[in-house]
């Protein structure tokens, strides 16, 4: 038998020879000097040699342990080589095997039981939030500070929703690679303990100046509608209730051709009672700002020929659904952190703050009337809805341009594709008008 001594002192010869060991273990010293750890078995009849590795990276304890290994194998009637390769090219496989390959095989099985908006939205999440992260890294090497690191990014955005549901989603795909035996545990699995809790009671808002940029852009790049996108931002800029921009007429504006365009919102369209809804003279007045001006100019070539600014996909005559924008918002990854309502909160917190700065005396009553909030108590002139317009105008332009800053051009939000698919580049984009355009003057019926 080997010692460890007898190893380590053999020499170069100019011909290849053996040192054998026990059980026909033995190391094979080349002219070179490299030391090559053998073991000779028989097989089926066969006499076959296997490589155990390379001394001193091999000991001789450890090429021992190796045999008798392999001699197991052996007296189970399987082939060692035969194992080893088998066990390399799955080693292989799985390293090959990575978290997106995994994701979308499991997508591809699963999807067949959701609706198409659900299969699509899970996938857009995925790609979104987990694949530039963790998409090209072996599913099977993945631990639970890999997956914290993906969530805690998007809750550091604000999508304390979206990262409880993409947590379950990145669970499921490891569910499917434990089934397939490509990953032994789920590390994803106990990570909701650790989350941020989910908001409760009033509807979600986001009142910071810098990340209510950051999710417009998110949700304007986002595929949708275009008409879709342009209601978002003219929703964030005019700051009126959703329902009340759903059902907005080319009509209702005035002097768009003019120096003090305005869109005047029927009273009888306004949250209120029927004494309100019936008052004489109780139209919300919204001035209309350039930014939200250009707004109307990249909406006009979809819409202009109907009679609302905002129709349904299928039927021009009717409103668009009132869950589009929410929806938009919810797949850029911002579910139950912000609705469509939460930009009068915006709005209301970020002016009013603003107006501690920089404001005058009644800016807070301006803003208040900027909402269409109706007083508990109506005094004789103490709300008169016209009043104040200059300063609405430019309280109004003061939001637009902190809103805008950094946001695309309306007129891009209106080519934008609305699938992922190659059929918008079939689809016929109108014309956006340009700033010498004239917007027809239309009447209102009262």
């Amino acid at each position: 038998m080997l010692t460890d001594a007898n190893v380590r002192t053999a020499k170069a010869r100019p011909k290849s020879y053996k040192l054998t060991d026990s059980l026909r273990l033995y190391l094979l010293v080349n002219p070179n000097g490299s030391k090559l750890w053998r073991w000779s078995y028989t097989y089926d009849g066969k006499q076959k040699s296997m490589a155990l590795g390379i001394y001193p990276m091999v000991s001789l304890a450890k090429a021992r342990l190796k045999r008798d290994a392999a001699r197991e194998l052996l007296d189970h009637g399987r082939d060692p080589m035969v194992v080893k390769k088998l066990s390399i090219e799955t080693n292989l496989e799985i390293s090959r095997y990575t978290f997106e390959r995994a994701a979308r095989d499991w997508h591809a099985r699963a999807k067949g039981q959701w609706a198409k908006v659900h299969a699509a939205d899970v996938m857009r999440s995925l790609e979104r939030d987990v694949f530039p992260k963790i998409g090209q890294l072996p599913v099977s090497e993945l631990t639970p500070p890999n997956i914290l690191s993906v969530l805690q990014a998007m809750e550091k955005r604000g999508a304390i929703e979206s990262a409880r549901r993409v947590r379950q989603r990145i669970s499921a795909v490891f569910d499917y690679a434990i089934a397939r035996g490509i990953a032994s545990t789920d590390p994803a699995e106990r990570l909701g303990t650790v989350l941020m809790p989910t908001r409760r009671g009033r509807q979600p808002a986001i009142t910071d100046l810098n990340r209510l940029r950051q999710m417009i852009i998110d949700a304007e790049g986002d595929f949708a509608r275009p008409v879709t996108r342009l209601a978002l931002r003219f929703l964030a800029l005019s700051a009126v209730r959703p329902n009340e921009l759903r059902g907005a007429r080319w009509e209702e504006f005035e002097d768009l051709n003019g120096q003090s365009p305005l869109w005047r919102i029927p009273a009888s369209r306004m949250k209120g009672d029927l004494d309100r809804k019936a008052e004489l003279h109780g139209d919300h007045l919204v001035p209309i700002t350039p930014q939200a001006m250009a707004v109307l100019r990249a909406l006009w070539p979809l819409t202009g020929e109907g009679d609302l600014l905002f129709p349904c996909s299928r039927f021009w005559n009717r409103p668009m659904s009132e869950n589009a924008i929410g929806y938009l918002l919810n797949r850029a990854g911002y579910h139950g952190h912000h609705v469509p309502h939460g930009f009068r909160a915006a709005f209301s917190t970020i002016m009013n703050e603003w107006a501690e700065r920089e404001g005058k005396e009644h800016d807070r009553a301006v803003i208040d009337l900027m909402l269409a909030h109706v007083p508990k108590e109506k005094v004789e002139g103490a709300y008169n809805r016209a009043a104040y317009m200059p300063r609405r105008r430019e309280l109004a332009q003061a939001w637009a341009d902190m809103l805008c800053e950094g946001l695309p051009a309306p007129v891009e939000l209106a080519i934008r594709p609305a699938k992922a698919t190659g059929e918008n580049s079939r689809r016929r984009v109108p014309r956006p008008v340009g700033p010498e355009f004239l917007f027809p003057v239309r009447t209102a019926a009262h």
